[in-house]
């Protein structure tokens, strides 16, 4: 069984890591369903092109999770995953993937009512691309032309930005 992970040897994140991650987003949404029987150890390494060792311990820290579990001489498979514990993994993939983009944002210089702002606008972006559903869209969002206006984002406080110390503000 081939399972569609992809590891960078540029990324500064470990092999194990890289792997670990990308197995667990594919159990947690489905993807792999409970009872798939993964590839042996060998396998799997041979196909990634890493070490065994890489494996085994991906494979020994979800099942240390409760996201795989192994039989002896049959091999490793996925575990039932509850539907409490994929909307636990689903949320915290959302808000580590904001976390990333607000600091990102602190480290060029944006304020908190900046990203804020920036945050409104990517939202309804993503909406008025049709990739929101219609009933999370907020009163007016739905013409296209709103992109980009500056009108007041409908449930968000019209920013006060304070001027930085030596700058001027809003320039």
């Amino acid at each position: 069984m081939h399972i569609p992970i992809q590891i960078s040897p540029d990324n500064p994140e470990p092999l194990y890591h890289q792997i670990q991650v990308q197995l667990k987003e594919l159990i947690l949404s489905g993807h792999l369903p409970e009872g798939t029987l993964l590839p042996s150890i060998r396998e799997f390494a041979k196909d990634l092109s890493c070490s065994v060792i890489t494996i085994r311990r991906v494979y020994q820290d979800l099942e240390n999770e409760g996201i795989l579990r192994t039989r002896q001489g049959t091999g490793t498979f996925v575990a039932k995953v509850g539907a409490v514990t994929r909307e636990q993994y689903r949320k915290e993939a959302v808000v580590e993937a904001m976390k990333d983009a607000l600091r990102s944002g602190l480290r060029v210089g944006c304020t908190i009512e900046e990203l804020k702002q920036l945050f409104e606008e990517a939202l309804l972006e993503i909406t008025n691309e049709g990739q929101g559903t219609p009933g999370n869209r907020q009163p007016g969002t739905d013409n296209p032309g709103n992109k980009g206006s500056n009108k007041e984002v409908p449930g968000l406080a019209k920013a006060a930005v304070e001027p930085e110390e030596g700058g001027s503000g809003n320039e």
